[in-house]
């Protein structure tokens, strides 16, 4: 590769023009643990494709990612490089209190505060396409664009990509494909590999400089069976095919490609589940009518998996603050509610989490926290899920993945435990683009990097 990927270390990048830049295909496979493919082998998978990357190329033996470690708050950062404190995608779900959003998401594009690898490769004349990407709709600088959204599983949900997709490529693609797109909602295997072969077409006719791909069915077979299980493995070894047929349509589309692989965050098996919002309503911070909608609220949890953001109405308001601290605290004390940890304010903004939270709880491993549910006991045995994630990035389990091979990159190069926020600025550099608020530099991958910049210190 030219040796503009070689300043990696020290950020510099050139400005892009697509005659300069190197093409690059990105691919999320959510819930993907560094583990399956490092050590696939010991663990039973046959993941050729993925294998693949590990010989060819370089990778890192894992990502500690952002809090909390859930998939659409993690793709904000792997597009921009930054915590989300800063890209404002703070969790999957919006804020809200009242439960007025039909369980809205964060699916606009627009809630994302910092310049993206989309838009800063628009911007520079690079084509960027895009498969179901999270945060994805309307986003600026994708000129083919299949953005993730759905409502309510009804057939609309159709119309509705259809009409914030590029005008006319749902269409048109679903006739060289043969098939309907899967919808949004679809987190089934069978929705990954339709979605894989519409992202083959799109780069066979399109041959995109950019292109993001979003794969979902191994986070949802690992919520519903756990981590590491046989339905979890054969679903992986189906996505490693999907894997494959997107690399084969890249290097023939794009034989310089750099192509990477990343996820989101790893995953914890969990045997309980705890219902804060038992404990808010029972100090009535959180108020219901008859039906069990919320009227009034003081303090609210707002879950993400393995962890609870604590919103208070009032956070400057003493009295509040120190009645929600002394609630935490009761709570905590008691091991049966299986609270790890509570951050503070101060915690909570170092760790890039988000801004206005007052607290944050951290889950026990074997844990989660419930969705709203106005009944019920305060601590459930038999949790939705067997599965989850969302805890605190520290955690040693919730490392995801890394992978990158092709132009210029080194092959078998191990590159250690890396931070989620420099693989943004990593691609942007082989792109030759500039992310200009990334909070960490890219990844040195290749040998003489590392001794250049340890010489320049």
């Amino acid at each position: 590769m030219r040796a503009a990927l070689f300043s990696l270390a020290s950020g510099v990048a050139l400005a892009a023009t697509p005659a300069l830049a190197e093409p690059v295909l990105l691919i999320s496979i959510d819930g993907l643990r560094p583990g399956d493919v490092t050590e696939a082998e010991q663990r039973g998978l046959k993941v050729p494709n993925l294998r693949r990357f590990v010989k060819e190329g370089a990778f890192a033996t894992g990502v500690t990612g952002v809090l909390p470690t859930v998939t659409y708050p993690s793709h904000a950062t792997l597009l921009t490089g930054v915590s989300p404190a800063r890209h404002g995608v703070v969790n999957n779900n919006t804020f809200d209190p009242t439960q007025i959003n039909a369980s809205g998401w964060y699916w606009y594009a627009s809630d994302i505060k910092v310049p993206t690898l989309w838009s800063v490769a628009g911007t520079a004349g690079l084509k960027v396409a895009n498969v179901h990407w999270p945060v994805s709709v309307g986003a600026k600088g994708v000129s083919w664009n299949l953005p993730q959204i759905w409502r309510s599983g009804h057939g609309d949900d159709a119309k509705l990509l259809t009409a914030l997709a590029s005008p006319g490529l749902v269409a048109e693609l679903e006739a060289k494909v043969g098939k309907a797109y899967a919808p949004g909602i679809d987190e089934d295997i069978a929705g990954d590999e339709n979605r894989g072969r519409f992202a083959v077409e799109l780069i066979k006719t399109r041959k995109p400089d950019f292109a993001t791909v979003y794969l979902t069915a191994l986070d949802h077979e690992q919520h519903l069976e756990g981590p590491g299980t046989p339905k979890a493995h054969a679903v992986l070894e189906r996505i490693d095919t999907v894997i494959g047929q997107l690399v084969a349509a890249e290097l023939a589309a794009r034989p310089d490609a750099v192509i990477a692989v990343v996820s989101d965050h790893g995953f914890e098996p969990i045997a309980r589940e705890t219902n804060f919002f038992r404990a808010f309503i029972d100090a009535e911070l959180i108020k219901l009518d008859p039906a069990g909608k919320v009227i009034a609220w003081e303090a609210m949890p707002w879950p993400s998996g393995g962890s609870v953001a604590i919103v208070l109405a009032r956070p400057d308001d003493q009295q509040l603050v120190a009645k929600v601290r002394n609630l935490l605290g009761s709570l905590k004390a008691d091991p049966a509610n299986a609270i790890a940890a509570v951050a503070e304010a101060a915690e909570i903004k170092q760790m890039g989490g988000n801004p206005g939270a007052s607290f944050y709880i951290n889950m026990a491993a074997d844990a989660a926290a419930g969705g709203f549910a106005g009944k019920g006991a305060l601590v459930n045995g038999s949790p939705k899920y067997k599965g989850t994630h969302g805890y605190f990035p520290a955690i040693e389990h919730l490392r995801s993945t890394f992978l990158i091979m092709g132009k210029g990159i080194p092959q078998g190069r191990s590159l250690g435990q890396i931070d989620m926020r420099a693989i943004a600025p990593t691609l942007a550099a082989v792109l030759k683009v500039k992310l200009p608020d990334a909070e960490v530099p890219a990844l040195v991958l290749m040998p003489a990097q590392a001794k250049a910049a340890k010489s320049r210190r």
